[in-house]
This record gives C-alpha cells, structure tokens and sequence, in this order.
C-alpha cells in the first residue's frame, strides 16, 4: 500500500487532536482517544464471556481451540465523522520547479490521509468528497479497514477539470451530519470553493480550511521571459519575470486578504501549507 504519511509526521500526530465544538458531550471528535466499544461491525478485540453476553457474539472457533469462551467486540460508531472535501481541480496538480514529483494535490492526499488517522485514533469515523473532474463520494465509516480502503482511494486520485457545479455538490449536503466536521483542501483558487465552504458553515456544520500553496507562489522566483499557464482553462500569458513580479505580488496578496475575509466572516477556522513546509504544518495550527 502506498504510504501517504511520513514517518516523523506520523509521530506527531499523536500530539493533535480533531475536535468540533457541536459534538461536545456526544462521545465524538475529540471527545475520546480511543474507540468506544460494543456492538457494530469493526472488529476489536477479544475479551472473555461475562454473565448477559449475546451467546451470538461468541466466537466458537476459539473455544474450539482454547476450551474457553470468548466475546467479539467491535468498534461503536461515533456519532460524527470528520468529512474531508479535497479539491482535485486542475490547479491542485500543479508542482513547484525545485520539487517537481510533489504536486500540490499530492499534499493533499497526504492531508487527507492524516485527517482520516486522527478521526481513527479517536474512534471517530471519517468520509470523503473529491472536488474535480471525476467527483467522488466516500461515505462515513469507521476502522482501520475503511481507513485502508480510503488510502487506496487517496492514491488513485488525479488533477483535472474544474470544481463540480452546485448541482453536482447538491447530494453531498444530505450526507454531511449537522455535528459532523468539515476540512476542505484546496488552493481556494476557484472561487466557488469558499462559496461552497461558506455555504455549508452558514448550514450549521463547522467548517474549516486548509490552502495548500507552491513556493513559486509565495516567493514568485521568476527571471527572463516565461509562458504562464492557467491549468483548468488552458489560458497562457507571455512576459518577462521580474517586470510581472510587482503586479502578481499585489494580486496575489489582495486576492488571499479577500479569501481570510471571506473565512474569517463564515466563522471558518484556516491553516496553509505552502509546499516547503512541514506536512502537518496547517494540522498543528487548527489540531495542536
């Protein structure tokens, strides 16, 4: 199976936590570290026969082999789940030129997979919607075979298209719980990815927001001539580094006070992850 998670971010998770301010008292993100136990569908562990145990939760295969009776357990379904909405537009396939093989989709996928760690740790249960060419809706579940089957989903994704349109995003609303946590991941380039997280903060689920940036972003490195190209329209522009710098500065930075505003007025909570950052950069700011 591909390995989403770095090691030494992998260790730092067991710092953060997901919590959600509706699910206080629910026994949900963040409410618990570890599973709850009972019946459900998940296995857990084994534990021996007490007095009113279902005779049906006996596993007899064991007795058979042990001359002693014991008791399935599995996992309770949390109440909430932790959705992540992850934008595979085609602007999130884009890299920068000093890392090339790390895409900002491919940050994503990695975000994604810690979000669905940290819901797993807690017992709560996770779920998935791909924002792109080819929309994908991974329904809440619990354990670590759905966390697998979800990391197999992850590392298939591919960038393409543009964001659905609200018809497309209209089943999605049903199936995100008034308790449930939101993290979208996305550059927020396509203006109808804040609407569609203000839309679904201003529904009553808590919302938040991770952007996931390119160093060329940030630093705008660019010398000489240069052909730029807009990823999902194909749109190309021709000019000279150095003289574009001053005026991509001053857009790019009015264009990400605007998106804060937008966040900050919806109540949405933001982290961002530029792409020489740490991973868990933006978990440790909304999770520490």
């Amino acid at each position: 199976m591909v390995e989403l998670i770095p090691a030494d971010v992998r260790h730092r998770l067991r710092d953060l936590t997901l919590a959600t301010r509706r699910a206080i008292g629910d026994r949900g993100l963040g409410a618990h570290r570890s599973a709850s136990r009972g019946a459900g569908l998940e296995f857990a562990q084994y534990r021996p026969y007490e007095r009113g145990d279902e005779p049906r939760q006996i596993d007899w295969k064991l007795y058979g082999r042990s001359d002693r009776f014991f008791v399935r357990e599995a996992e309770r379904e949390s109440p909430v789940a932790a959705w992540v909405l992850l934008d595979t537009s085609g602007s999130m396939g884009q890299a920068d030129a000093a890392r090339p093989d790390r895409s900002r989709l491919d940050a994503g996928r990695a975000l994604a997979a810690c979000i669905v760690e940290l819901a797993l740790m807690q017992g709560d249960r996770f779920a998935l919607v791909t924002l792109g060419e080819a929309m994908r809706v991974v329904p809440p579940h619990g354990g670590a075979r759905a966390r697998d089957r979800l990391r197999l989903e992850l590392a298939g994704l591919s960038a393409g298209g543009v964001l659905p349109d609200e018809r497309a995003l209209a089943p999605v609303w049903g199936r995100i719980g008034q308790r449930d946590l939101v993290v979208v991941v996305s550059d927020f380039f396509d203006a109808g990815t804040l609407d569609l997280a203000v839309r679904l903060s201003a529904a009553g689920r808590e919302v938040l927001a991770i952007q996931i940036l390119t160093v060329e972003e940030r630093n705008f490195p660019f010398d000489g001539g240069y052909r730029f190209r807009d990823p999902e329209t194909g749109e190309e522009l021709l000019g000279d580094g150095a003289a574009l710098r001053a005026e991509f500065v001053a857009r790019f930075g009015a264009a990400q006070v605007a998106l804060h505003a937008g966040l900050d007025a919806a109540g949405i909570r933001r982290g961002e992850l530029v792409l020489d950052q740490p991973l868990d950069t933006p978990l440790r700011t909304l999770f520490g």
